[in-house]
């Protein structure tokens, strides 16, 4: 159960469009192939690597980057052993996508021989699951907390035309021990990309959690939604709404769609929690709540919990320092800015500390993105107001697509001081270093900055000019230690005999920041 048996599609028109964003972010998740020179030990320490979870794949370890100290969770894919290519593509490519704070980041990809090395953000508070076993049950308060995220990640990837297809509490982890930790889906193998009219008829899942539709081999993203019902289910009485003696019985069950709210155990809970869980476990597809109805729903608007950090965020991030650092963020060279929100995408939650809650704070829908206008009433509430606060805020977008996404928030958000560890460097060094010699060529720095929105706005003269800027020993590369001071504010001042464009930079950008 859960293999795929050849991906198949019904599709009622000929080609999902799907508009990409202005400025590709999935570049920052680099795919180096790995050759005799040069093996994943010399990268990764793997010597008291602990082991996180195995499957027919292989399995995942903990291990230790070499040059930045970081830890990470590695999924080890032995290629002798991958049955479907093309799914194992798909999860990558998806995966490298994705920018949401309750989703699970992909760092880097390297491949050898003989396996595949998916380098992603550790998360150490466990799975959802094993929580659940310990306590049986949770307070609605709490359960409307962790929904909301769920339903959030699902709004996220479903206006993104991507469905996970396979949620469920094994593959939703906490990011740290703490009670109010963030839950993060993983496990995106068998996601998609899927339109409003696509319907597939792979049966993927597992047998608790799968859509009676997906039983019958016609379904859509609607099937995440009701997997999140049976999650919300197990979370409000300790057990599932199908079960049975094995997994026949259970299938058996679900295609029937019938289940029922026991008195012993459901007396207590309230009628909204209910009527959630009737609107996710609604049998036909096409009348199912949707994420995004779901996030409104009066149970999680009434239940879900603003929690003291949160609160704690609100009171010391936003307002004039916030704006502040905004507006000191696009005042910026755009080589600076592009590699602060590299450093962004690689932060962990621990790291990126409290802007992780203003931002849920300020994410009033809580769909995982945030508008203009969502920011505005969220400085409001702060007593921040002016004629060029929505000026600022629009220029945020640095993708084009509209909104302002998670990385792009905490890129321009975070504290100088995060940014200019070396650590945080040395990920986004790597992230320009494309054949890992150490330094970054006029070439690399095309190649990474190679989008429509790139080509218009980095010429070749332009990015000439920036290589130049950081170049400080003007050998036609930027090495690391030239890349750490320019995150630092030291960059080679353009004198008077450069080029029309390096004299109105210089008086635009005197500095980068300091």
């Amino acid at each position: 159960w859960g293999l795929e048996a050849g991906e198949q599609q019904h599709n009622t028109e000929k080609e999902v469009h799907v508009a990409g964003p202005v400025f590709d972010r999935s570049r920052f998740v680099q795919e180096i192939q790995l050759d005799g020179s040069t093996s994943i030990n010399d990268i990764f320490d793997f010597t008291h690597a602990q082991n996180l979870g195995k499957g027919s794949y292989g399995q995942v370890v903990k291990a230790r980057d070499l040059k930045t100290g970081s830890i990470r969770a590695i999924k080890v894919v032995y290629k002798p052993r991958i049955e479907n290519v093309m799914r194992l593509k798909r999860e990558i490519l998806i995966m490298k996508r994705l920018d949401h704070p309750n989703i699970i980041k992909l760092f880097e990809v390297y491949e050898d021989e003989k396996n595949l090395y998916l380098v992603m953000e550790l998360c150490t508070g466990g799975e959802l699951f094993e929580r659940i076993i310990k306590s049986g049950h949770f307070s609605e308060r709490y359960a409307a907390c962790l929904m909301r995220q769920v339903f959030s990640a699902a709004a996220y990837c479903h206006s993104n035309n991507v469905m996970h297809r396979d949620i469920k509490p094994e593959n939703l982890l906490y990011a740290d021990s703490s009670p109010l930790s963030a839950l993060k889906v993983i496990d995106w193998g068998f996601a998609a990309r899927c339109g409003r009219s696509h319907k597939f008829s792979s049966v993927v899942g597992t047998p608790y959690y799968v859509a009676p539709e997906v039983l019958f081999g016609k379904y859509g993203y609607e099937c995440d939604i009701w997997s999140a019902g049976v999650i919300l289910f197990i979370l409000l009485c300790g057990y599932p709404p199908f079960h049975g003696k094995d997994n026949q019985a259970i299938l058996k069950r679900v295609q029937a769609g019938e289940y029922s709210f026991d008195p012993r155990h459901w007396r207590r809970v309230s009628e909204s929690a209910k009527d959630l869980v009737r609107r996710c476990l609604t049998y036909v597809p096409s009348k199912r709540i949707t994420a995004k109805e779901a996030l409104q729903h009066p149970w999680i608007l009434s239940f879900a919990c603003m929690n003291g950090g949160v609160e704690h965020a609100l009171s010391i991030r936003l307002g004039s320092d916030l704006i502040e650092r905004f507006k000191s963020f696009q005042r910026l060279h755009k080589l600076k800015r592009l590699a602060i929100t590299c450093v962004a995408y690689q932060l962990t939650d621990s790291e990126i500390g409290l802007l992780h809650d203003a931002f849920a704070a300020l994410d009033k829908n809580a769909d995982g993105v945030l508008t203009v206008n969502e920011i505005l009433q969220g400085l409001k509430q702060c007593g921040v107001e002016g004629d060029d606060v929505l000026d600022v805020l629009k220029e945020l977008d640095t993708d084009g697509n509209g909104t302002i996404d998670y990385t792009e928030f905490i890129a321009a958000s975070m504290d100088h001081k995060i940014y200019e560890q070396e650590s945080a460097c040395q990920n986004a060094f790597r992230v320009f270093d494309l054949d890992g010699d150490g330094k970054i060529s006029v070439d690399e720095l095309q190649k990474v900055l190679e989008t429509s929105y790139i080509k218009e706005a980095f010429s070749k003269e332009t990015v000439m000019e920036m290589m130049r800027e950081g170049d400080l020993n003007n050998d036609g590369m930027i090495d690391f230690d030239e890349f750490m001071r320019m995150m630092r504010g030291r960059h080679r001042k353009v004198n008077e005999g450069s080029s029309p464009l390096a004299r109105a930079r210089a008086l635009l950008y005197r500095r980068y920041d300091n």
